[in-house]
């Protein structure tokens, strides 16, 4: 089962992909650890090993540390508060500290703040669960700086040939700049695996079949409902899908005039069966509905009404709904999510995106966000747009003051999913329903199992569906 958890600061989600003797003293040259990824999993570990006296150097792929967490995703998904503990408990209180101070609440006042849910902080919680990405990146670069950690902000593995080893384990690895680092353990705590690739370490792409594990919610699963292995219902292919009746030809009911754009013309495949299909990545939009912060949502230069018909012909068949969550956070700012059949989910845009090239990942980086450009300008604008969505939609914007280099676009793409390390053993469906239970654990985690839509296809009645959503 390809299980989907939220990328906020599980501390052991990392590859340790190299060990040696840790008991040798710590030197500038060759540091106890080196951790490529400066993502929360990367930090956490980062601050762990100096606080075990050891030596540490972190490099960030990418020009903002954080990953999702300081890249949009701010609504904490909790399945147990008790699961949470450690460096990851200790995040959220340092986000309470932040939020208990008045001249962190500029755009509304602490009062005025409603979280809501599995997030809601407690009457007597020392945590706060829900976040803007500059508070959360304020609070990492003051914790490293706290802890003494060496961060290297941005600079990418040379994943042709900077990892070398010897008798199977990694020495050094060189970045594209040219720089060579030696350490004594690696981790790689990137969302893509690129150090796991590059060090010539298997791993899985994709989704495996049923009959692999002997389970029941992996693969192709297009069933209104689906059983867990203790028979509780799933219903996969309901949720986040298009109503009934949405034709899937340019010209409706016309084949000849060819599918529309994103829809998967061999079909989705064989129930149950494993494909190199991948849960659709988004960016994790933080929006704001406060007129003196708010940046309108601009037309793409490219925009096709094309690729957003199949949004429009799924209002007209019948959704009322609004196509996004969007969940409340401080300083009247959004974490906005997927929902619905048509919304930030890219789906089946992504597949290739694990493997690409830098540059490759870059395009496949603008192609989603200018689709999301394009989709909510399209739902603030669009005619055949229910008004109720339309006008509730055009209230929104873009933040001023977050990614401010992006116009509030930010960087870090939702990577849900990419290369899983293939390693001695293998989590599957009956660890998450607690059948199976580990020997020697590194780390707890509590949420349910969970995928988004991997494809479009057409179904026997002639109608688009999505596939591969997974709630359970």
């Amino acid at each position: 089962m390809t299980i989907h958890f939220t990328p906020l600061i599980i501390l052991m989600a990392f590859v340790v992909l190299s060990c040696q003797n840790q008991t040798d003293p710590a030197s500038a040259s060759s540091p106890d650890l080196v951790i490529y990824g400066a993502t929360s999993a990367g930090i956490a570990a980062a601050i762990q090993a100096k606080r075990m006296n050891r030596s540490v150097v972190l490099i960030s792929p990418e020009p903002r540390i954080g990953g999702l967490t300081t890249g949009g995703l701010g609504q904490t998904d909790i399945g147990n508060k008790i699961a949470i503990g450690g460096i990851s408990r200790e995040f959220y209180e340092r986000i309470k500290t932040h939020y208990d101070q008045p001249e962190n609440w500029v755009w509304q006042s602490k009062g005025e703040y409603k979280d809501g849910g599995q997030t809601r902080t407690g009457e007597n919680e020392n945590s706060m669960w829900t976040f803007e990405p500059s508070a959360a990146l304020v609070i990492y670069e003051n914790w490293l700086q706290e802890e003494g950690v060496t961060e290297i902000v941005y600079a990418q593995l040379d994943r042709s040939q900077g990892v070398k080893k010897e008798n199977g384990k990694i020495q050094s690895i060189t970045t594209l700049d040219g720089q060579t680092f030696t350490g004594k353990v690696f981790i790689d705590a990137t969302y893509e695996g690129d150090l796991i690739a590059a060090a010539g370490i298997s791993y899985r792409l994709g989704r495996e079949s049923n009959s692999e594990f002997n389970e029941t919610l992996n693969g192709v699963h297009t069933r209104l409902v689906d059983t867990t292995m203790s028979g509780m219902p799933s219903n996969n292919a309901i949720n986040h899908n298009f109503v009934d009746g949405v034709d899937p030809y340019i010209v409706s009911g016309d084949p000849s005039s060819g599918m529309l754009p994103g829809i998967n013309p061999d079909g989705p495949g064989i129930e149950g069966e494993g494909d190199k299909n991948l849960q659709a990545y988004c960016f994790r939009m933080c929006l704001t509905d406060h007129p003196e912060n708010r940046i309108p949502f601009e037309k793409p230069g490219d925009y096709q009404e094309v690729n957003y018909e199949l949004l429009l012909r799924n209002y007209e068949a019948g959704e009322d709904g609004f196509p996004w969550i969007n969940s409340a956070m401080p300083n009247r700012k959004t974490d906005t999510n997927n929902r619905t059949g048509f919304s930030t989910d890219f789906i089946g845009q992504n597949y290739s995106y694990p493997e690409a090239s830098y540059a490759e990942r870059e395009k496949i980086k603008e192609a989603h966000r200018n689709y999301q450009k394009g989709l909510m300008w399209t739902l603030a604008n669009h005619p055949r747009i229910p008004d109720h969505i339309r006008n509730e939609v055009a209230r929104w914007g873009m933040c001023k003051d977050e990614f401010t280099s992006g116009q509030g676009w930010q960087e870090q793409l939702y990577v849900r999913e990419a290369r899983r390390l293939q390693g001695t053993m293998t989590m599957t469906q009956y660890h998450c329903e607690g059948i199976e239970v580990v020997e020697d654990p590194v780390g707890m985690g509590a949420y349910g199992m969970d995928s988004h839509h991997t494809q479009r296809y057409i179904n026997d009645l002639g109608h688009v569906k999505n596939e591969g959503n997974v709630e359970a």
